[in-house]
């Protein structure tokens, strides 16, 4: 990897960016074979209900079975027509629609653009550090450095929420780079090595980071602080439409970070191995059980953008 290379890895947003239009804006001229003197129509593929041919992934008629590439593995569902009507095998679901539909839905809308295996994002948190500290009940910032990531951009989450295909903007050199922002959540523990599974609808803190880097870093603030006690920090890198951002090949490092910490009254980080409060000793499987009050975690959650 030469050094200029290198260098336009790391520092994505030194670019100038521009956006990249898909260019599936109009069909090849067709005849329309309606008008009996013989004029020539174009068709505006973005809102056509025709699925334009040269779009279809022919790939996705296979089912994968073909080849097995290991025990187990099951096929896959198939389609010529790229699953354009695929919520209809789910009526009772609603159609996602740009809300936050919390009973479940169906979401019709295309994954979007894929970037080269060189320009894949990649985050990791500058602070706080891991197994580190903060003091208690004080505003800190969360500072997130990212790598190939145009950030800043966000949709609308109550009414645009999933509801558009991932995008990605041009850099100066010519590379795509996905466009979004990150999103930051922080989860109360009852123990720094808490082994037991956290309960995705209780949190202390969630955060949309949506300003753009600074010197490749985001930075969001935790006003007022947390309670003393153990806590998981992570993020999510998302195209503008909240859903996490999607990559071009299966095998590749992390795209987004967690790490933990502790919040007490002086903010030095406590000796590991040495926690306070014990792990706890649930051993059922039932989720129920798993996310019963044995497990401490804040039940007031805050939420910022």
């Amino acid at each position: 990897m030469t050094a200029n290379h290198q260098r336009r890895r790391y520092i994505s947003d030194e670019f100038s960016f521009t956006k990249s239009e898909p260019q599936l804006n109009q069909y090849p001229i067709q005849s329309n074979p309606s008008n009996l003197e013989g004029r020539q129509t174009v068709v505006d593929n973005q809102t056509s209900l025709d699925l334009n041919p040269s779009a279809i992934a022919t790939g996705f008629s296979n089912d994968g079975q073909d080849t097995i590439t290991e025990p187990g593995q099951v096929a896959s569902l198939t389609s010529t027509n790229n699953f354009i009507n695929f919520c209809l095998t789910a009526p009772d679901l609603p159609l996602t629609n740009g809300s936050q539909v919390r009973t479940g839905s169906c979401n019709p809308v295309p994954m979007g653009i894929i970037p080269s295996d060189d320009a894949m994002p990649s985050s990791k948190f500058v602070f706080p550090t891991n197994f580190g500290a903060i003091k208690e009940n004080t505003t800190f910032t969360v500072q997130l450095a990212v790598m190939n990531f145009n950030t800043g951009l966000f949709a609308n989450e109550d009414s645009k929420f999933l509801s558009a295909p991932q995008t990605a903007s041009t850099a100066s050199d010519g590379t795509l780079f996905l466009e979004g922002h990150a999103f930051i959540m922080i989860e109360e523990l009852s123990a720094i090595d808490q082994t037991i599974p956290t309960d995705p609808q209780r949190f202390s803190f969630v955060k949309g980071i949506s300003n753009f880097a600074v010197d490749s870093i985001l930075s969001g603030a935790v006003t007022s602080g947390l309670p003393a006690g153990f806590y998981r920090l992570s993020c999510v890198l998302t195209a503008i439409n909240h859903q996490p951002v999607l990559v071009p090949i299966h095998e590749h490092g992390a795209i987004h970070d967690i790490i933990y910490f502790t919040a007490n009254a002086d903010g030095i980080a406590p000796v590991m191995n040495s926690t306070i409060i014990p792990p706890s000793t649930i051993l059922s499987s039932d989720r129920a059980t798993a996310t019963s009050s044995t497990t401490p975690q804040a039940s007031a959650s805050t939420s910022q953008r």
